[in-house]
This record gives structure tokens, C-alpha cells and sequence, in this order.
């Protein structure tokens, strides 16, 4: 099923969940609730609701979403031009994101870890379907990331890759905004203090460092949406295409399978450092194929200076699409 998150124009402060019945229109969970005296359903008043409901409410809501397309005529379908798209979630505890994680990268690399490589960026970044990118003239280069990013079901505190797929609830498309003006305006390099082998001396080591707080985190950086795919419908997430367009240009065009760390990876290493709660978003990876235009690629698309709208698509998912507003 495919879950919407969204607010009606009046009520703009209540977050509200809906099943997607085509690219356009979707209709109440709740009023499809109501309208089922078959189901038995507690409250589902919202995404994390939905969510923390577990499992078993999942596959109820299955069996309900099924049933109503052949009952469309007794609920009433919503536009999704005519409300408020919120973000595919609203309150995670976290956006995990993961650097360089495409093959595309890798004679690119001069040095970095073998393992997935880990960066966090707040709810505020967070900005759903159709809504504004804001941008400020001294933030300097920003580009659009097409990533897939997956949404947390359950606990997870230190899982093995085996198990991972048992903590996903679903899938969703990210636009992790970057500004490589910032970054470099937060990076260091300097001699870092390290205690020396013998003794209470020390040793200062040349060290290069960057801070993701600005250039990965600022207000609406992460576009997220247009809704979220659960995982029983995706039979592979490792073979989704994907394009990142500006305007009517593309700038993207790539497949997930090039992700270098996969999903069980990613999560058995993720949930050995920091425990990942339901509703909890990893953004797997940019996907950097050039979009087949000599020299292209989603860095030369600078949103500051091109505008928008800029837009996500992936495979079996869907399209993330957002206006961009200089302020």
C-alpha cells in the first residue's frame, strides 16, 4: 500500500494519513476505517500512529486498502493539488544519511572508511511534496541528491544484516540537499592533539575535517515524499531506477543497484552505534550516474542560481517534486 501524509488547507497543523489511489488522488485512512465494520482498527490518526501500530495493524490495513478499490464510489477522494503534502514522515528521531555510498564514487575516493560512512540531519530539514525549498543568497551552491530512503518499523539496537528487512516499514524518495559552499566554509584543517605512544606527552597529527550541521541540515534540505511504498511492495529495492530532474533537464539517471552498501549492511551497522526508533528515516546513498550529457552531474546543477522546480523519481515509488523560493 501506499501511505500519504497531509493536511487539509484549514486545518493546516493536523497531520492526517491516506491511501494513494493513483498518481493524483487518494482517500481517508480514517474515513476508510469508519466505513469497514469488518475491521476492527484502534485510532490511526497519522503516519507514526500507523506505524507504531505494529505489524499486525500493517496487515489489517493491507486487507482494508485492498477492499476499498472495489468500494472507491462510498469514500470520498481528496486531490493531491488540493492539500497540504506533508513529509512522508513528520517526527522521526533521526534522518541517518550515508556519504559516498554509490559505486560511482569509488576512483573518486582518495581515502575513507570501509564501512558506511554516517551523517544525521534534523526533522527541520524536512519539507514535503509540492512545498518550497528555501534558499538564502549566502548559503551559496546548493544541488539536489536523488536518494532512496527507507522507513523504520520497529526497534532496532544492534540487528544482524540477516534480520534487517524485518525492521523496514516501507520505502520512500529523498532529495538530501547539499551545499558544497558551506561545507567548504566548515571545514578544518588542522593539527589534531593525540596522546603519544609512551608517556603523558603528546603528538599532533595533520587532520582534515568537515561539519554536516549547515551544508546537509539547514531548512528544507530534505524533501521527502511524495508518500511511502510499504516493503511488501517492493520485491527488490536494490534494483530501482532513478532520476533526478531540474526543471525539464536531467541530471540523474542511475539504478540502486550501484548503492556500494546495501540495506542489511547499512542497518546491522547503523543500529551497532545508535538504536534506530520507528518512523526513523535512512537515506541510503546518491544516485550519481550522469544523466548521459557529457560532464553532467547533479553538482552542476546549482538550485540557487537555476531555481526549480526540482524533482526525484524512483522506480515502483514515485515522484518527489518541489518549487524552489529564494528568500
Amino acid at each position: 500500500m501506499k501511505l500519504i501524509s497531509y493536511a487539509l488547507p484549514e486545518e493546516p497543523e493536523i497531520a492526517r494519513v491516506g491511501f494513494v489511489i493513483s498518481d493524483d488522488e487518494f482517500v481517508s485512512v480514517a474515513q476508510a476505517c469508519n466505513t469497514q465494520d469488518t475491521f476492527s482498527l484502534p485510532a490511526l490518526t497519522d503516519i507514526h500512529s500507523i506505524i507504531e501500530a505494529g505489524p499486525e495493524v500493517w496487515k489489517k490495513l493491507t486487507a482494508l486498502e485492498q477492499s476499498i478499490q472495489n468500494n472507491l464510489e462510498d469514500l470520498e477522494r481528496l486531490r493531491i493539488d488540493d492539500v497540504i503534502i506533508l513529509p512522508a514522515v513528520q517526527k522521526p528521531s533521526k534522518l541517518c544519511g550515508l556519504a559516498l555510498n554509490n559505486s560511482a564514487n569509488t576512483d573518486r575516493i582518495l581515502s575513507g572508511p570501509k564501512h558506511p560512512a554516517l551523517f544525521t540531519k534534523p526533522l527541520t530539514a524536512l519539507v514535503g511534496h509540492g512545498q518550497p525549498i528555501l534558499l538564502k543568497g549566502h548559503y551559496g551552491r546548493v544541488h539536489p541528491e536523488p536518494e532512496l530512503a527507507l522507513i523504520i518499523g520497529k526497534k532496532a539496537t544492534d540487528i544482524a544484516a540477516k534480520d534487517a528487512y524485518d525492521y523496514v516499514f516501507g520505502y520512500t524518495v529523498h532529495n538530501d540537499l547539499t551545499s558544497p559552499t558551506m561545507r567548504n566554509e566548515d571545514s578544518f584543517h588542522y593539527r589534531a592533539i593525540h596522546p603519544a605512544k609512551e608517556g603523558e606527552d603528546i603528538v599532533y597529527v595533520d587532520s582534515h575535517v568537515s561539519y554536516s550541521g549547515r551544508y546537509k541540515g539547514s531548512d528544507t534540505f530534505s524533501p521527502l515524499g511524495p508518500w511511502i511504498v510499504t516493503k511488501d511492495e517492493i520485491q527488490n529495492p536494490h534494483d530501482l531506477n532513478i532520476e533526478c530532474h531540474v526543471r525539464d533537464e536531467c541530471y540523474a539517471s542511475d539504478n540502486t543497484q550501484n548503492l556500494f552498501h546495501k540495506i542489511p549492511e547499512v542497518l546491522e551497522f547503523i543500529s551497532a552505534y545508535t538504536t534506530l526508533l520507528p518512523g526513523d528515516v535512512v537515506s541510503l546513498g546518491t544516485a550519481l550516474a550522469s544523466s548521459g550529457k557529457p560532464g553532467r552531474a547533479v553538482q552542476n546543477a546549482d538550485l540557487n542560481i537555476m531555481g526549480g522546480p526540482v524533482s526525484v523519481t524512483i522506480q515502483s515509488i514515485g515522484r518527489l517534486s518541489n518549487p524552489v523560493k529564494k528568500v
